[in-house]
């Protein structure tokens, strides 16, 4: 399979926060966050590996700054990296300011999806290749948040977790 990189994934939903989506101080739900980001996070995913796709975990959410009523809101979703049939997702959350119309980084998460076929049995999926210094960063950082979760499982042996182990030598 050909490696692909992260901008063929790339995912921008933008949109509006209404009332419904408000709780008692007028800011977005974080659940509704949270959809927003798992509906930018799937598609990301399925322009990367072309196929099905299942929301794996949620792995990390930052909520930095309320969102307000009114705002328009913009969730960017690309592949971090692509492992044999899982992606990692990072997830940068913008919002726009009313007057100015300068957008700030609000939150972000990170998500991994697994790629499926039609019987839900995990399929390989292309490589990804890396471009920009940032993509890079996410990329590297990946394998490392997969062996941290590997070893919080108790899937892999902390001695094995030859990235992590690498940031204190």
């Amino acid at each position: 399979m050909e490696a692909k990189p992260p901008s063929e994934s790339r995912t921008t939903l933008t949109d509006l926060v209404l009332p419904s989506e408000t709780n008692p101080l007028n800011n977005l739900f974080g659940g509704e966050l949270l959809a927003r980001m798992d509906r930018a996070a799937s598609i990301a995913a399925r322009r990367h590996s072309r196929r099905i796709v299942v929301t794996a975990s949620v792995n990390h959410v930052a909520f930095n700054k309320a969102i307000p009523l009114g705002s328009v809101v913009t969730v960017e979703a690309a592949v971090s990296r692509a492992f044999k049939s899982s992606m990692e997702i990072f997830i940068d959350v913008w919002v726009e300011d009313r007057e100015s119309g300068r957008r700030s980084k609000a939150n972000e998460a990170i998500y991994t999806f697994v790629a499926v076929d039609e019987t839900g049995t995990p399929i390989q999926i292309p490589p990804l290749e890396p471009e920009t210094d940032l993509e890079k960063e996410r990329f590297e950082a990946a394998l490392r948040r997969k062996q941290l979760s590997l070893v919080l499982a108790g899937k892999m042996k902390p001695a094995d977790a030859t990235e992590l182990k690498a940031l204190f030598d």
